[in-house]
């Protein structure tokens, strides 16, 4: 989903004529909070205003941009709606690398000094041309989001500062189960051979020591919604017909009959298959627990041979 998104350069420029057709104003007060002292903050995926919100606290009201997991991400359209929150909010966050340029577009239409914005992709020093935006997934993304938005709260409301940093601290020690998580995987089964779809999860398998299989041109294909070569789609069949890998993972969220084809063809084989969303599953779920669910479901297939399309 980088740049060659789906229709996103259609999608951003819709989601900036919709926010000047709404007429929203580029005016904006610097202390501008809700009717009861709140900050008010944006996270343009579900799993950074969740990360907001528990840094943050009783000291800030948090809206989510993509939060529906039951929709495919790649062709969100962002509405007049959308424009307002983002304009309102004292705080963004959001991922950067093409996965969210809605986001800029609205940000340039109603520019203002008094918004400040974390560009994860930027906090991660990352240049334009990483392949997989799905930075979540990566074990060391998300203490950085919340330190930086523990500072960006501090700077907003300054008499709150030792709050934020203290639940910031506090939510990175809460991420230890999923690291442990992730350490014993990696003991355990160093080199699990898997199958996906698109990198969606790869950094977290990457952490895991996993072995992805799949030719990065397929992932990239079904990312960018291009057709894979015939090529690419025949290793990724063989990888199920010659039993090589021991577990599939799919985007649960974005589904067409290619993949429903390979889901179809991993159970014949008796390859289990595992579900990795792009947007955080609701409800139940925060950040930490979805991360732990994700890994816990690609152990019970490795280890049981147990399917988990969904969390």
């Amino acid at each position: 989903m980088p740049n060659g998104w789906r229709g996103l350069a259609a999608l951003a420029a819709l989601a900036a004529s919709a926010l000047l057709a709404a007429g929203c104003s580029s005016s904006f007060a610097l202390d501008a909070t809700t009717a009861d002292g709140r900050i008010v903050a944006v996270g343009a995926e579900s799993q950074y205003a969740d990360v907001i919100q528990q840094v943050g606290g009783k000291y800030v009201q948090v809206s989510a941009i993509m939060s529906n997991p039951s929709t495919d991400p790649h062709t969100f359209e962002a509405s007049a709606s959308v424009g307002r929150l983002v304009n309102a909010a004292r705080l963004v966050v959001q991922n950067g690398l093409g996965y969210d340029t809605f986001m800029d577009n609205i940000e340039k239409a109603v520019p203002d000094s008094g918004r400040r914005v974390i560009v994860v992709q930027k906090l991660l020093g990352l240049p334009d041309s990483t392949p997989n935006p799905h930075l979540w997934y990566d074990p060391a993304t998300m203490p950085k989001v919340a330190s930086a938005i523990a500072d960006n709260l501090a700077a907003i409301q300054p008499s709150h500062a030792a709050y934020f940093k203290a639940n910031a601290k506090t939510f990175t020690s809460s991420l230890t189960p999923w690291i442990n998580a992730i350490g014993t995987f990696k003991q355990h089964y160093p080199g699990t051979p898997v199958a996906t779809t698109e990198p969606v999860a790869d950094y977290l398998l990457q952490a895991l020591g996993a072995d992805n299989k799949t030719p990065w041109a397929f992932q990239a294909d079904v990312m960018n919604g291009t057709d894979p070569s015939a090529q690419d789609v025949a290793i990724e069949r063989s990888l199920f017909t010659q039993h090589k890998v021991k577990a599939f993972l799919y985007n649960q969220q974005v589904t067409d009959s290619l993949t429903e084809s390979f889901i179809s063809l991993a159970h014949a084989n008796g390859i289990p298959v595992v579900g990795v969303y792009e947007t955080m599953p609701e409800p139940g779920y925060r950040y930490q627990s979805w991360m732990q669910a994700e890994v816990r479901a690609l152990r019970n297939a490795v280890t049981s041979g147990v399917s988990s399309e969904h969390l």
